[in-house]
């Protein structure tokens, strides 16, 4: 039967073996001794708290995402489109490593691993490769070695052989993580599996897997760019706002210690349509330029396009604009790209988006000493943004002389500490008089 009789659908329909046993044998099992462990709830003052190990690796963005290292026991979910260096940052991480760790690829074999490891490090004692592709296989050779990481590449790749399903069914991904997970526990040791996506964008099998594994990574970025981001997705040790950094070079991935200054223009001279807005990433301050191309529209209805940006919210930036500063982008073309092919959802883009435009509508420059940190609200106010210590002392670092930043992030800064000059307004045709006149 191809049909499920419940939704309706095609082919969605996944074999599993199941073991039928009866009532009583069921029961025998469950009961069978006097050495059974019953829970017993207790008040939480009673639990004592439980300190996690986390080894430090030797790659510090991955330390940073990770909350401040590895810990120990943790199962983790990298998640990436193919080639993007899912591969090679983990070989990378492993072959990096002091202690015994365990490289499992179902993908590749020892000697195509090789290669790469050749390429990208030196070789390292610690690192014991494993081609394998039988779940029970690789768990007894874990617990034989014993090793302080376990490497998985890739789930999909990894069958239990207690399952007649094929490899990479959601079966077999569900039973292969849910058994890990309990290795990871019983052993103490830090796992971390590599996960395909699918042509959503998500990564492959059912949305249960991200549930089960204790951090979610993806690694993403744009093939026509080197620099490669390590965003978090989920992580039960840590925070969700961290951002890794690397630039894909031909030895590996080298971390991009710098960002800022990599993301800016490398022009000195100021372009119409171009505005830098300070933002933040977990913990990091990061730079970076925005770019706005507005022309008169020639095709019919006028277009809106963004990269690297929601398109959503520049809809709504152009309306504000339009009501609250009388300009006119109704019959306008609109193209919007954050340079360097990142991705920002930061809300302090707002300022540096919406006066990018209006540089580019105006055709007048922006100085290029000046950046922008604050959030729009739909009445034309220019709200606070959180940590705007950080942005500043950043913009300063970059030698930038200007910074616009909201009137209610004003209070309690002392200009005299600040080698950058600190405007603060309250709504958006202010700034837009002091820029533009």
């Amino acid at each position: 039967m191809g049909q499920c009789s419940s939704c309706g659908e095609w082919n969605t329909l996944i074999e599993e073996v199941v073991q039928k046993t009866s009532k009583a044998d069921e029961k025998k099992a469950v009961w069978a001794g006097t050495d059974v462990k019953v829970s017993a709830a207790i008040p939480l003052e009673d639990v004592e708290a439980e300190e996690r190990n986390r080894m430090f690796l030797k790659d510090a963005e991955l330390n940073r995402v990770l909350g401040g290292g590895l810990v120990s026991g943790s199962l983790i979910l990298v998640g990436g489109e193919p080639g993007i260096g899912k591969s090679t940052l983990l070989l990378q991480m492993a072959l990096a490593h002091q202690s015994t760790l365990l490289y499992v690829s179902g993908e590749e074999s020892a000697s195509q691993i090789k290669m790469r490891a050749d390429r990208i490090s030196s070789e390292s004692k610690k690192c014991l490769i494993l081609a394998e592709t039988n779940l029970s296989v690789v768990l007894k050779e874990a617990k034989r070695i014993s090793p302080e990481i376990l490497i998985i590449d890739s789930i999909q790749t990894i069958a239990t052989p207690f399952l007649e399903s094929s490899p990479g069914s959601i079966a077999q991904v569900r039973e292969c993580t849910n058994e890990l997970q309990r290795f990871a526990k019983e052993n103490n040791i830090a796992i971390l599996i590599i996960g395909h996506i699918n042509k959503e964008g998500s990564i492959a099998g059912p949305k249960l897997l991200e549930h089960i594994v204790d951090t979610v990574l993806q690694f993403e970025g744009d093939k026509n760019y080197s620099y490669r981001l390590l965003r978090v997705l989920k992580n039960r040790f840590g925070s969700t706002e961290e951002l890794g950094i690397y630039e894909m070079v031909e030895e590996g991935l080298r971390i991009v210690s710098n960002p800022s200054e990599l993301l800016l223009s490398q022009s000195d001279s100021s372009l119409p349509g171009t505005a830098v807005s300070a933002t933040v990433h977990g913990g990091r301050p990061l730079l970076l330029e925005t770019q706005a191309l507005v022309t008169a529209a020639v095709y019919g209805n006028p277009q809106r396009s963004a990269t690297g940006f929601d398109t959503r919210r520049l809809n709504m930036l152009l309306a504000i604009l339009e009501k609250r500063a009388a300009l006119p982008f109704g019959n306008q073309d609109v193209f919007l790209n954050i340079a360097g092919g990142i991705k920002v959802t930061d809300p302090s883009m707002d300022l540096a988006v919406a006066v990018a435009l209006c540089s580019s509508l105006q055709d007048i420059p922006i100085s290029s000493k000046t950046c922008f940190a604050a959030e729009l609200g739909l009445t034309g106010e220019i709200r606070a943004v959180h940590r705007i210590e950080q942005r500043i002392l950043e913009g300063a670092r970059l030698g930038f002389e200007k910074m616009y930043i909201s009137s209610f992030n004003r209070k309690g800064i002392d200009q005299a500490k600040y080698d950058i000059e600190i405007k603060a307004f309250n709504k958006l045709e202010d700034v837009l008089a002091d820029l533009f006149g």
